[in-house]
């Protein structure tokens, strides 16, 4: 099993809402600094919302006011509630630790889930 697992993605319009799910192993999150991290195709990795481990929370500009990142500390979860998604939101999305998980001296990811907008 991985350490991190990332669920809830999917093919949804423009204007839709989706709302993703990462659980992870052996990482209490509340004890971590996690992000929500995307990658489109040919483009690099971002990091586009955090929560702290005292709960606060940041954004990139391009998603503020659209996303909201929160976290379950009961069922060790944090979540990505993406509203008014647009085409250029089109990516695989990944939670990680910020900065990454390293494991055999390389930055841990999990599968991610896809994350598809039509227009």
């Amino acid at each position: 099993q991985g350490q991190l697992v990332e669920s809830g993605g999917g093919l949804v319009q423009a204007g839709g809402s989706l709302r993703l799910s990462c659980a992870a192993s052996q990482i209490t999150f509340r004890f971590n600094n996690i992000g929500w991290y995307r990658q489109a195709p040919g483009k690099q990795r971002e990091l586009v919302a955090t929560i702290s481990g005292s709960g606060s929370t940041n954004y990139v500009d391009s998603v503020k006011g659209r996303f909201t990142i929160s976290r379950d500390n009961a069922k060790n979860l944090v979540n990505l509630q993406m509203n008014s998604l647009k085409p250029e939101d089109t990516a695989v999305y990944y939670c990680n630790t910020i900065p990454p998980l390293r494991i055999n001296s390389k930055n841990y990811w999990g599968q991610g889930t896809q994350v598809t907008v039509s227009s």
